[in-house]
């Protein structure tokens, strides 16, 4: 298909496109006024219920579980393949040059933010489900703590600080666990991902009851899962500066 048939089916389709955004926008309910009535009735059993302040993390790591655990699978199977697809074209070199950030300034501020990011990361993760966060947003700020040492040092700097098999080990790690608690659940009551441990004390990292062991799982997952694919990523780029061989 030409550049020019692509502009004159796009050209068609855009007008009907644009009419039912408008028709979705107009339904949506004003600001600051929620109409589900799922969310209301989950705002009013989900802490006592669960000893969570966060109510978000009760409904992904709990009531819905079971649909993170997919989408957990799904972020797994899809790294993997993205893995898999580059490294099969990609030539095997022991070298790679040091691509170090000249600057100065740069790489010490980037130096002194990449203990604050991955504290921070760790924070969200560990807070999760008492505080606005979770495994996911914290595992995607712990990777980009890794990232910073590239993006603001080097290179080699990166690639020492996350070998590449450490990393394929903590997704599997992350992904397995999930699956793993749902089974001693199972095991246990004869509910998949039923929460275990009892509630705990409510605000405390200890409430929840197995709440905070899928979190984390779900941390290391996506926090391994980003830093894999910046891996192959990064191998391209280099390979790109290099000129790659035939």
């Amino acid at each position: 298909m030409t550049r020019r048939t692509r502009l004159a089916v796009f050209a068609l389709a855009a007008p009907a496109l644009f009419a039912f955004l408008l028709w979705a926008l107009a339904g949506l309910p004003d600001f600051g006024r929620f109409q589900g009535g799922i969310g209301n009735l989950l705002n009013r059993v989900a802490v006592h219920e669960r000893h969570t302040s966060n109510v978000v993390a009760a409904v992904v790591f709990d009531y819905r579980g079971l649909d993170t655990m997919g989408e957990e699978l799904i972020l797994f199977s899809s790294v993997m393949g993205v893995a898999l697809l580059l490294r099969s074209f990609r030539p095997a070199r022991e070298e790679r040059p040091e691509l170090r950030v000249q600057s100065d300034a740069i790489r010490l501020v980037g130096g002194l933010m990449v203990p604050v990011t991955f504290l921070l990361g760790l924070w969200l993760a560990a807070f999760g489900y008492v505080t606005p966060g979770g495994g996911f947003q914290g595992g995607v700020v712990l990777a980009s703590a890794l990232a910073l040492l590239w993006a603001a040092g080097s290179y080699r700097a990166y690639k020492r600080a996350s070998p590449e098999p450490l990393i394929d080990v903590f997704e599997g790690a992350g992904a397995g666990g999930y699956v793993a608690i749902g089974l001693i659940a199972l095991a246990v009551d004869g509910v998949f991902l039923h929460n275990l441990l009892g509630p705990g004390q409510r605000g405390t990292l200890v409430s929840g009851g197995s709440i905070p062991f899928l979190n984390w799982a779900s941390a290391l997952e996506v926090a391994a899962a980003n830093v894999l694919l910046y891996h192959e990523f990064l191998e391209e780029y280099v390979l790109a500066l290099l000129g790659r061989p035939e």
